[in-house]
């Protein structure tokens, strides 16, 4: 499914108070309850969303993400944004690395008409997607590949981009919380991460609404760490100020 912006925002308030009844909902998003029940339904059903009697909750855990496949249908149309947003600030005949994630492979996706690049990437989605731009050279790290969203992680894969030093870095996350940390629930895969932004002389993180806020076991970096963030919404309360004490460029798809 394609979540639409009333479903984003409805998934943000389950999130944010952990469980919500069905009246809670409709009166917060100021619609109607057939339309809450109608839209719990769809979420529920593409695994976003785990009912119970009379209300919702999050299936979310610090130490699991959902499954790649959920995550490719969660808020497309706003990592479309996003990766259009961050395509139109590469500039042809630059040197990148991508990582893993869904919102990396829209931004692939969205590099098919560039010229001249050089990318390197952990994740096999984004190589097969690249490899249709015949402008583009694609060069894949070595490592353990993980079944469920084809990303390469491991030891060999961070020894393998160790060796580079490229102009930009896009990564995805899966968490950025109140402190400002970047988080992340795979240890292996936040080990090749960590060593892709030391690699870049710029770093930039393409992360949608959702993410805000969003708890996950493994800390990748911080705030600090990162030079630009493209997202779909403004982000909520505290980051704009976290943003801005970190000197983090940050930009709103539109």
């Amino acid at each position: 499914m394609n979540s639409n912006p009333r479903q984003i925002r409805l998934l943000d308030v389950v999130r944010t108070h952990g469980s919500v009844s069905v009246e809670q909902l409709s009166e917060k998003l100021d619609v109607t309850l057939q339309t809450v029940r109608r839209d719990v339904q769809r979420l529920a059903e593409a695994g976003l969303l785990t009912r119970f009697h009379g209300g919702v909750r999050v299936p979310s855990s610090t130490i699991e993400n959902i499954a790649h496949r959920q995550r490719e249908s969660l808020n497309a149309e706003g990592k479309a944004r996003i990766a259009s947003a961050v395509a139109r600030q590469i500039p042809n005949d630059c040197s990148l690395i991508l990582n893993i994630g869904t919102t990396t492979e829209a931004v692939a996706k969205a590099l098919l008409h560039h010229k001249g690049l050089r990318v390197i990437t952990n994740n096999l989605n984004v190589a097969a997607i690249l490899c249709g731009n015949t402008d583009c050279e694609v060069i894949v790290a070595g490592g353990v590949v993980r079944a469920r969203d084809r990303g390469i992680v491991g030891e060999a894969a961070v020894d393998f981009i160790r060796q580079f030093r490229v102009d930009m870095a896009v990564i995805g996350i899966s968490g950025v919380e109140a402190d400002g940390t970047l988080r992340d629930f795979d240890y292996r895969e936040v080990k090749v991460a960590q060593t892709i932004m030391t690699a870049a002389r710029e770093v930039w993180v393409a992360a949608d609404s959702s993410k805000f806020n969003r708890p996950a076991m493994v800390e990748l970096g911080r705030l600090t760490q990162i030079d630009r963030l493209f997202t779909d919404a403004p982000p909520p309360e505290p980051f704009p100020a976290l943003l801005a004490e970190a000197n983090v460029l940050c930009t709103i798809a539109q």
